[in-house]
């Protein structure tokens, strides 16, 4: 005979079910993407032009995460614009040839783009 689940039982393993899910995304476990994402960006000089919070030669990362905010093509638009070479204006309107970061592949720049979508 099969023991029966109570509605205690099924309410454990959602908990435990839903514990797991959160623990996947929590800073813990976004912390290795938060690294790669800045790794790739230092590989690729970005912090020489960008900064985090306050613009430099190119707008802050807050600033473009704000710029971006709540657009559906956001991510595809700065995947576009990081993996092509193209020249850029510059904040004190000079041009400037923007090359892409080193990524070993998509899902390394789609990361970065995730990355600095996610500081507004």
């Amino acid at each position: 005979m099969m023991p029966s689940l109570t509605c205690g039982d099924v309410m454990r393993k959602a908990l435990v079910a839903g514990a797991f899910v959160l623990a996947a995304h929590s800073p813990v476990a976004q912390a290795a993407n938060d690294d790669a994402a800045e790794a790739l960006a230092k590989a690729g000089g970005c912090f020489k032009c960008h900064s985090v919070e306050k613009a430099k030669k190119a707008p802050s990362y807050k600033r473009i995460a704000q710029k971006y905010k709540d657009k559906a093509d956001a991510e595809a638009t700065l995947i576009k614009h990081l993996s092509s070479s193209k020249s850029v204006k510059v904040e004190d309107g000079g041009d400037e040839q923007h090359e892409p970061p080193p990524a070993k592949d998509a899902a390394d720049l789609k990361n970065l783009v995730q990355w600095i979508l996610s500081r507004g």
